[in-house]
């Protein structure tokens, strides 16, 4: 068998024993594991932002790998804790939604546990009820044995870009850590839509308007706006070199949050509109 490899994604940060009291237990249960940190900076309580930093973090282990999700792990009546295997890989977490944000719908097989765990787990459930599911996992184990299949898991939705005559009305659903926006317009429903025709990206106030899509954040000297399609395939809007911490990043300069709008608008549609042309950079 080959070495067992297991992740963590939780809210715990790194300034407390949570994490290494975690990593403990999974080197005590599961002798030779490796424990990959997916990240601990996850808002407190943010499922969604923890889906989506493990959706993009995951497709690149290899198969078999076990991700503990440690956001929202409390198991209460209608949300237990359950073994999820999709894609080849195995997840731990609770079934509070987290998982159609993660694979955009059901995934292909989810257990309930039904594995007896000791009276101390309901307060730190990661430890005392992930790990342990880890570590039959890690030995072979399926989920059958431990778990009780279950039909559907419950359900959570971002909001879905809204496709209209004139364009894409999307939303910002994700800010980096350099500030940068990421939205939930992808490349492919983009392309669709714009068809080579003249566009303009629009958010905040009107000055911030972007009207081509570049191939990376050095397409724009430093300190400008760009967008382009992130490695995940979805719209961002940046400020190349940008950061916080540097003169700012796209979030702060731009006033802008999770949740806010932002529009890819057709302009031959809009006679009001300047006619510049947008365009996508490929040279």
């Amino acid at each position: 068998m080959s070495q067992p490899l297991v992740t963590l994604t939780t809210d715990m940060g790194v300034r407390d024993h949570y994490v290494a009291s975690v990593k403990g237990a999974l080197f005590t249960a599961i002798p030779g594991v490796t424990v990959v940190d997916i990240s601990h900076a996850i808002a407190p309580f943010d499922t969604a932002q923890a889906a989506f930093v493990l959706r993009n973090a995951y497709p690149d282990f290899p198969r078999g790998t076990i991700h503990l999700i440690g956001v929202n792990p409390e198991a209460g009546g209608q949300e237990p804790h359950v073994v999820v295997r999709h894609d080849g890989h195995l997840f731990v977490g609770a079934d509070n939604g987290i998982f159609t944000l993660l694979f955009d719908g059901q995934p292909h097989e989810a257990f309930e546990l039904t594995m007896k765990i000791g009276d101390d787990h309901a307060s730190f459930p990661l430890k005392h009820v992930f790990v342990k599911a880890a570590a039959h996992l890690a030995r072979g184990g399926t989920p059958e044995t431990i778990g009780r299949k279950l039909q559907r898991v419950n359900e959570l939705r971002h909001f879905v870009p809204k496709v209209e005559r004139d364009g894409i009305i999307g939303s910002v659903i994700h800010v980096d850590s350099y500030g940068n926006l990421v939205t939930n317009i992808t490349r492919r429903l983009f392309e669709e839509v714009v068809r080579g025709r003249p566009f303009r990206i629009r958010f905040g106030r009107g000055a911030n308007d972007i009207r081509q899509i570049s191939r990376n954040y050095g397409d724009e000297a430093p300190g400008e706006r760009v967008a382009l399609f992130g490695s995940g395939g979805m719209l961002e809007i940046a400020i190349n070199k940008g950061t916080p911490g540097t003169g700012g990043g796209a979030a702060s300069l731009f006033g802008m949050k999770v949740g806010d709008t932002v529009r890819a608008d057709l302009e031959d549609l809009n006679p009001a509109a300047p006619r510049v042309t947008g365009q996508l950079r490929t040279a």
